[in-house]
This record gives C-alpha cells, structure tokens and sequence, in this order.
C-alpha cells in the first residue's frame, strides 16, 4: 500500500500581530469613510427640536475622532512590526525582491498567464509591495490630514500639544481648505484600493492554490514543497 506524499507544505507567513493590525485597520477604514461622509454631507438627520440635546453630528465627528486615533495607532505598530519584529521578517525580505528587475519580469509574466511565479525571498513580491507603500503613504496622509482638522477643534490635552507642529503642516498645504480637499482625495484613494487589493488577494489564492487568502485570518499558507 503506497502513501502519497502531499506535495504542500504549511509555512507560517503572518504573524498573529499583523493579521490583528490588518483587521482593526479594515474596521476602522470602513467606519471612518461612513462617517466621514456624514460630516460632509449629513445623511441622517434627527427631527427638528427646540431643544439642544441630540447633537447628532458631534456624536458622528467624536466617533470619526476615536477611530481616527485606532487607524493611527494600529499604523504606528504595523510599522514597528515591519521593522523590528523577527517574526515579521518575511515581510521585511520584501525589499529584495522589490529592487530586482528579474524577478518584477518574472511577476509580471506570471500575472498575464505566461510563466510561472517567481520564488521570492520575501513574503511580498514587487508589485505588491510598491501599492502596499503606496497605501502606507496615503494612509500617512490621511492621518496627518485628520490630525490638522482636529488641532483646530481641541486646543487642550493632545490637541494642545499638537497644535504648533500640525499648524506648520497646514501651512504647508497652502491652509485648511486644502488640508480638507487633501483629506477627502486620500480617502477616495483608499476606497479604490481596497477593492483592487481584495481583487488581488482571490487572483493570488486562486491562481496559486496556496491558501494565501487564508494566511490573513489563520497565519499559515499551504506552498508547494521545493524538491
């Protein structure tokens, strides 16, 4: 009786820091383009009273706020991990495969259906990786942006404290009024972004059959055993 050999092999590729930072990010992302296009544009409004005690909008821009400072500060650790957690390191080998035009040749080739994938040394292959520091720009962005619009709301606690330095980045928008147009063409970036990259992920894990869809919620992907 012969016992077939499975041709894959499980490898742990993202670590349980990134799949929680990747997922907080996506919730945070979703509400925060909700309500920030409430705060544009006021798309439920409560019935018209004398008295002052629905504030409505203000619930809307304080929550807009708190998850603001989550997408900040799930993109402050992301970058931690990439640089400094050794069980990110996988992503970090990226850059290798980032800076070498054969194996961008050969990404390229495998996405038009006419090669096969290129091994890569690092969890990311170049095309990948150029529109995820893409986004990690945009995201920088946004969140410079946001905290320029909230210096002018709060003036103490964190509001106080960056109030000088976000003012010099305002002026260097050319003034609010732009720091807003900015803000708001950032987050239309990002929402072409997200169904790119999730079209991505299934053309990957279909076409690879490697389970790399996977990877984001369990940590392991299945790759094909290299003899």
């Amino acid at each position: 009786m012969s016992h077939h050999k499975p041709d894959r092999i499980s490898e742990y590729e993202f670590s349980i820091g990134l799949r929680l930072t990747h997922w907080i990010r996506f919730v945070a992302i979703a509400f925060l383009v909700i309500s920030g296009f409430y705060i544009s544009y006021v798309f439920i409004s409560p019935e018209i009273t004398k008295e002052p005690v629905l504030f409505l909008n203000a619930k809307w821009r304080a929550a807009h706020q708190v998850a603001g400072f989550i997408l900040i500060a799930v993109t402050i650790f992301k970058v931690y991990l990439f640089f400094f957690d050794r069980l990110s390191r996988k992503e970090l080998a990226s850059i290798y495969d980032f800076f070498s035009p054969k194996v961008w040749i050969a990404q390229i080739k495998y996405y038009i259906f006419l090669g096969p994938h290129p091994h890569l040394r690092g969890v990311y292959n170049p095309l990948q990786f150029a529109s995820y520091l893409f986004f990690y720009l945009v995201l920088f962005v946004i969140c410079l942006t946001g905290l320029v619009l909230y210096v002018h709301v709060y003036h103490e606690g964190l509001g106080g404290l960056l109030y000088e330095p976000m003012r010099y980045f305002e002026e260097l928008m050319g003034g609010l009024a732009n720091v807003r147009t900015i803000h708001r063409v950032a987050m239309w970036i990002i929402m072409i972004f997200v169904p790119v990259h999730i079209y991505m992920a299934v053309f990957n894990a279909v076409k690879g059959k490697n389970g790399a869809m996977d990877a984001v919620v369990s940590g392991y992907k299945f790759v094909k055993e290299e003899h």
